[in-house]
């Protein structure tokens, strides 16, 4: 009887220190929900920043040798003019193919934990090589461009002073990347309004902050510096219909589908987001919760870009999301409110434009 009594307290005090935990978790979550300034962008150790590499990563970033037939570099998606996109609905594509997901900002994408819509690279580094090799996006082949980079004495010279090495695919990404962590969204009123200075706010776009904290819960997914929770969520955004039956789209989605080895690639009709690199039901049509930063300069938006307006954005989130979902309820908010958002959405979260001009390509 003894021995049962002492399972029976060790059992409930076991119970205590898990409830415990979870509720200190919980109230740590909660507490990291708010709007933060942005910081210094950081800097992994293998890659640290110089003049040099950012001048040189800037050059690769605008040098369409890195593209199959040497027509794409990596600023016709992200074009410095278009605030780092291409304000397309479905991204630019290498030509006579077809891409099949609209390309996000790299404004302030140094802050990014995971690249890509399905987040299948985690490091500027690691994602600078994708769009090079995708036969949909620059078509190149990798041992063919180090050749390429390597026969033009400005950067052979570059690559060993910078790196001490040969130029190579892994150095050509980390100069990139380093040019990449400089696209920081400056002097957005909203870091003023956070550090203190209160006018730097309009009394509409305070009404929008309160909105978007409160009875809006923006800030369950879009909070800290970056304006994101940076993990992905199955919101059930529709397909856009404009390409449900054009064959180039479908040749890619396919495509996606079968490297990832989807059994039925061949009967394929949506895009399953981060579901085809995890294989995980939870993941199933997820994609990842972009930054709000800069959001009035980027549409279309979503991933298939089937929204054109913030006014669109809005209403989707205030109707509870896509039909199916289970994260996002109905907001019920009035056009007032759904004004006030839009005001704070436009003015507090746009910095300064960047104005980077295109580089002098060797």
């Amino acid at each position: 009887m003894l021995r049962k009594n002492k399972i029976t307290a060790f059992l409930i005090i076991l119970l205590l220190i898990v409830i415990l935990i979870s509720i200190e978790s919980f109230a740590s979550e909660k507490k990291t929900k708010q709007l933060e300034p942005l910081p210094p962008p950081p800097v992994p150790k293998d890659n640290p920043i110089s003049k040099e590499k950012i001048d040189l990563g800037k050059k690769l970033f605008f040098d369409r040798r890195l593209s199959g037939d040497g027509t794409t570099s990596c600023a016709n998606c992200h074009d410095p003019e278009k605030a780092f996109t291409d304000a397309s609905e479905i991204s630019l594509s290498y030509p006579t193919t077809r891409n099949f997901r609209n390309a996000p900002t790299l404004m302030n994408v140094a802050y990014a934990k995971y690249l890509f819509w399905d987040g299948r690279a985690k490091t500027l580094e690691e994602q600078a090589e994708f769009p090079v090799m995708s036969p949909f996006e620059m078509n190149q082949n990798i041992d063919f461009v180090e050749e390429e980079i390597r026969i033009v004495p400005e950067y052979r010279e570059a690559f060993k002073r910078i790196f001490g090495q040969d130029v190579n695919i892994k150095l050509i990404a980390k100069a990139i990347a380093a040019f990449e962590r400089t696209l920081i969204s400056n002097n957005a009123p909203i870091d003023g309004y956070l550090k203190g200075d209160k006018n730097s706010l309009s009394s509409e776009a305070k009404k929008g902050l309160e909105i978007f904290i409160g009875k809006g819960k923006c800030i369950e997914c879009h909070y800290g510096a970056y304006l994101s929770d940076q993990k992905f969520h199955a919101l059930m955004v529709p397909e856009n219909p404009k390409y449900a039956n054009e064959e180039k789209f479908i040749v890619t989605r396919r495509y996606i589908a079968k490297i990832n080895k989807y059994p039925d690639y061949m009967n394929i009709k949506e895009d399953l987001g981060r579901y085809f690199n995890t294989k995980q039901k939870r993941d199933y049509r997820a994609f990842k919760t972009p930054t709000l930063r800069e959001i009035a300069k980027t549409s279309p938006y979503m991933h298939n870009g089937i929204f054109k307006s913030l006014d669109e954005v809005i209403d989707f989130f205030n109707k509870g999301g896509g039909y199916g979902n289970k994260l996002l309820k109905p907001m019920n908010l009035t056009d007032e409110e759904k004004k006030a958002l839009k005001t704070f959405l436009v003015e507090a979260l746009s910095g300064a434009d960047l104005n980077i001009k295109p580089a002098e390509v060797p």
